[in-house]
């Protein structure tokens, strides 16, 4: 066996399934069940917020979740296949036309919503309208 394939061995052991992680994308409002250990206590914090980012690939993969705290914003990032996250509940689907929704970091107010996916947009097939 050569180097390449032992790695790659190691790493699918320690990727999540598809049955633990849900499906979800940018623009969803989600909960973040995530293991906080101090000293010899450990306990699971929920962290719930907009997904503003999806990076990485792989055992790399991460996620930018981003929730307003006392009228501040508040950005944690967590890697998605770390043993720490318990668990990812999908509390709100959102639609979002970009890939990174950096530009909540300057809303305020109702400006910071984001349309419901129930409601989305309406996509004509064909290319036109009748």
């Amino acid at each position: 066996m050569n180097r390449t394939t032992i790695m790659e061995s190691v790493v699918a052991d320690q990727l999540k399934n598809e049955a633990e992680l849900p499906k979800f994308g940018v623009g969803d409002t989600v909960d973040v069940h995530y293991k906080i250990i101090e000293g010899d206590k450990e306990r699971i914090q929920v962290f719930q917020g907009v997904l503003i980012a999806v990076t990485g690939r792989g055992i790399h993969k991460m996620i930018t979740v981003r929730r307003i705290v006392a009228n501040e914003g508040v950005e944690r990032s967590f890697p998605l296949h770390s043993p720490r996250m318990a668990k990812l509940d999908v509390v709100r689907r959102g639609d979002a036309r970009r890939a990174k929704l950096f530009y909540l970091r300057e809303r305020f107010g109702k400006a910071r919503r984001l349309r419901d996916q129930r409601r989305g947009l309406k996509h004509v097939e064909g290319g036109t309208a009748e």
